[in-house]
């Protein structure tokens, strides 16, 4: 585990693991840090791997663990990044999914000296109309359901509101969440964690000046990822990772990404 402080004195938590140069994973929302434990112990064989506990998702750092609330900003998790990489000491390649995709650009973006490159997939940038609808509504509903202590429905409409999964597929991403702890304890900070980016798109844009001489890759265009998934929606990283110097953006058969299928009798 490595250990370090942020700008502010905040304790900043990582798993670390494998030798070699150093790759940092900024896993997706619902993520207490084990999200991307199957990627990073492929890369291990051959890199340094370091997976944050992102502070947005860390409940010892939330004023009440069950309702969430006072967001920590991207802001704060881009020093939290950049802590990280002052303590592995050397430019690292730096990988963000969803939310997390998010802080990965705007770490690039605070300090291009401090990364090698950068892999951007799913990135849940707010560049156009408000996730959370106009006038927050999305949010301010799925608070009121997560007050009335039901997760699973504050989640679903996150994900039919913010995501647009059709209600159906909402609805059993909402079970799946409510059944299973792991998922369901992390329900406020994915609220907090909407709040954040939404709050993120109001500031001005300052990324077209600062290139970085990194290669950032953005995967296909999907809407913001979500524990089942969901068909593709979302604004890809273009107009930001413009700010990034080279940026590639390969098609799904360049990519390597492909869909899950289900093994025969499975």
């Amino acid at each position: 585990m490595l250990t370090t402080i942020s700008a502010d004195g905040t304790s900043v938590r990582a798993y670390d693991e494998g030798h070699g140069p150093a790759i940092v994973l900024l896993g997706p929302g619902l993520d207490d840090g084990t999200r991307c434990k199957k990627l990073a112990k492929i890369l291990s064989k051959r890199f340094r791997v370091v997976r944050l506990h992102r502070r947005q998702y860390r409940l010892d750092l939330k004023t009440d663990p069950k309702l969430g609330g006072l967001p920590c900003t991207v802001a704060d998790e881009v020093q939290d990044v950049l802590a990280v990489v002052r303590a592995i000491g050397e430019p690292v390649v730096l990988y963000g999914h969803s939310d997390g995709a998010v802080v990965a650009l705007e770490a690039l973006a605070a300090s291009p000296s401090s990364f090698a490159g950068g892999v951007i997939f799913e990135p849940a940038a707010v560049i156009g109309p408000p996730l959370s609808g106009e006038g927050g509504q999305v949010l301010t509903q799925a608070r009121a359901a997560l007050a009335a202590g039901r997760p699973g429905k504050a989640i679903a409409i996150f994900t039919h509101g913010a995501v647009e999964l059709p209600r159906w597929q909402a609805g059993l991403a909402g079970m799946a969440v409510a059944l299973t702890p792991k998922y369901r304890r992390l329900v406020p900070c994915q609220l907090d964690s909407l709040e954040a980016l939404e709050a993120a798109r109001r500031r001005p844009a300052r990324h077209a000046a600062r290139p970085t001489g990194g290669d950032a890759q953005a995967g296909p265009r999907r809407r913001p990822e979500s524990p089942q998934g969901g068909r593709p929606r979302h604004r890809d990283a273009r107009r930001k990772g413009a700010a990034l110097g080279r940026v590639r953006k390969p098609g799904i058969a360049r990519s390597g990404w492909r869909p899950a299928r289900p093994r025969p009798g499975g």
